[in-house]
């Protein structure tokens, strides 16, 4: 058996080995006792869930968007996930953002996801950045990462993702949530559109509008599985992702709709 210090330096060093021999080689008897539900699916099997330990995940923003999904990623057995975030939990977080307790009220964000994410499975490295986000940290930042999860508040914040995401090749799941609706959409650089190709401009702030208009917890809920989703399965290489398409959610009448674009917008200025 390997213990999980040997499995993290292990992680970095695989690439040449084929993932059947990585989970023989590094998978102990509880992590497949863990992991069993999921192996069995044939989508999945025992070289998806090696692909799911050397995956690396970046969360930027650890919110409501993000909890549901950090959650999910790190009880899938996603290898490594970066969580990026300067904030500390506040009372008005607690009603959507589910990863924090009446205990975290005060503390930094991602060093209370960091513990929560090693209760839930300490087979997990996390790594957090406890910082804003900007053009001149983000490169560094997600360097060593292949996929980006947008859970930030703020569409000039997005754009950003999105932005660096395109330049950068890493694959990007973006979503948003206000009132009763929220979307998610998924791009992949030179495949799919960007997040500009919907919405050429800027659209309007609305972090002010959420403090005024509210946010329902389990849509925040609804749309944060959602992403977990579609990163396992850009992970797997399985099922069909949201990419030139937004999936909207309305948790009032309990519809999904899409808002399809066909393909790159060639007048983009990121993508195209």
């Amino acid at each position: 058996m390997t213990n999980l210090k040997n499995q993290n330096q292990f992680r970095d060093s695989t690439s040449a080995y084929p993932y059947a021999i990585i989970f023989s080689m590094l998978l102990t008897d509880k992590q497949l006792e863990r992991y069993t539900r999921q192996i069995v699916l044939p989508e999945l099997g025992e070289d998806g869930q090696a692909k799911l330990f050397l995956a690396k995940v970046l969360v930027v923003g650890a919110g409501g968007l993000s909890s549901a999904a950090l959650m999910y990623l790190a009880s899938s057995g996603v290898g490594e996930i970066g969580v990026v975030d300067y904030d500390t939990v506040d009372l008005t977080n607690l009603h959507r953002q589910i990863i924090y307790d009446t205990d975290d009220l005060n503390k930094s964000k991602v060093f209370s996801v960091k513990e929560k994410i090693n209760k839930i499975n300490p087979d997990v490295k996390v790594n957090i950045f406890e910082k804003k986000l900007n053009k001149n940290n983000i490169e560094k930042i997600f360097e060593n990462y292949e996929i980006i999860v947008d859970g930030l508040d703020t569409f000039s914040d997005k754009f950003l993702l999105n932005d660096y995401s395109i330049l950068l090749n890493k694959k990007l799941v973006h979503a948003g949530v206000i009132g009763f609706e929220g979307q998610v959409l998924t791009v992949i650089p030179k495949q799919s559109a960007c997040l500009r190709c919907y919405f050429p401009e800027t659209p309007p702030d609305f972090r002010q509008s959420c403090r005024e208009l509210g946010v329902f917890a389990t849509c925040v809920g609804v749309i944060s599985t959602i992403q977990a989703n579609e990163v396992l399965k850009l992970i797997l290489g399985i099922g069909k992702p949201l990419t030139n398409r937004i999936l909207k959610f309305n948790a009032l009448d309990e519809t999904f709709y899409e808002l399809k674009i066909q393909g790159k917008n060639e007048s983009c200025l990121i993508c195209s």
